[in-house]
Formats: C-alpha cells, sequence, structure tokens
C-alpha cells in the first residue's frame, strides 16, 4: 500500500533527464525513474536530447508539458513500437 512515505520529496536530478513531478515539487515515487529511463532511450536512439533550450526555465517548462517531438530524420529509421515505448 503507497502511504504519504512511500513518495520522496527531494528536488534532485540532472536537468535535462529530471521529471515533471520534481520540478512542480510533487511528492514523487517510481515513475520519475521512468521518465528518466524515456529520456535515456530518446538520447539512445536520436543521438539528442528530447527537451533542449539554453534557459533553464525554458527547459524545465517543455519538460512540464512534455513538449518533445520525433521530428529528427533520424526517427524516419526508429519503430513505431519504439516512439510508443518512450
Amino acid at each position: 500500500m503507497l502511504t504519504e512515505e512511500s513518495f520522496a520529496k527531494t528536488v534532485c536530478g540532472s536537468p535535462n533527464y529530471v521529471a515533471p513531478e520534481i520540478l512542480s515539487g510533487s511528492p514523487y515515487g517510481k515513475e520519475c525513474d521512468y521518465w528518466s529511463f524515456g529520456v535515456i532511450l530518446y538520447v539512445m536512439l536520436a543521438g539528442e536530447y528530447p527537451f533542449k533550450h539554453d534557459n533553464f526555465t525554458a527547459l524545465f517548462e517543455k519538460i512540464k508539458n512534455a513538449d518533445f517531438h520525433f521530428e529528427n530524420e533520424v526517427w524516419s529509421e526508429i519503430s513505431d513500437q519504439a516512439k510508443d515505448f518512450i
């Protein structure tokens, strides 16, 4: 059973990999690790971050809004199943 103690509350993470829950200050669980894994997989397949901006405030807004795309030409070679997995 999930209790208040089941969730972490510390703000942590590398800017490009951090999950929206962490940025919003909400208690978070293992789902944040799944988010980071999706970012890692995106980077492995595309060779670039899904969320990019020189300004941290703008970067974090993109992350909070899940504002990423499969537009790079490399994505034409990636299966729909891999994209769905991300």
